[in-house]
């Protein structure tokens, strides 16, 4: 099986930041894709940004020009740097990996536990 370790989350003022980790670990044969969600209360787990392991990335609007995604493919982590926070970006922010196991062969959706950012105005 595969797990997600996220760390990094907690409570800061509007304008700070924070940096978001995420490392995979288990029985992996490929990862496809890695990204952040978020969800506040209430609200919908939407996608804050994802990554290739080639590189490519793909960000939600509301988050374009202050977070970063990046990974390291060596230690199957991937890192969101969180600039110029603002309150609506409150919410748990969870890890997603679209990962091919050794398991049966099949990708599938794993999620972390989840991680609180706060933002206080």
């Amino acid at each position: 099986q595969v797990q997600l370790v996220e760390s990094g989350g907690g409570l800061v003022q509007a304008g700070g930041s924070l940096r978001l980790s995420c490392a995979a670990s288990g029985s992996i044969f490929s990862i496809n894709v890695m990204g952040w969600y978020r969800q506040a209360p209430g609200k919908q787990r939407d996608l804050v940004a994802a990554i290739t392991t080639r590189g490519s990335t793909n960000y939600a609007d509301s988050v374009k020009g202050r977070f970063t995604i990046s990974g390291d493919n060596a230690k199957n982590t991937v890192y969101l740097q969180m600039n110029s926070l603002k309150p609506e970006d409150t919410a748990v922010y969870y890890c997603n990996g679209r990962i091919t196991s050794g398991g049966d062969g099949f990708p599938r959706n794993y999620w972390g536990q989840g991680t609180q950012v706060t933002v206080s105005s």
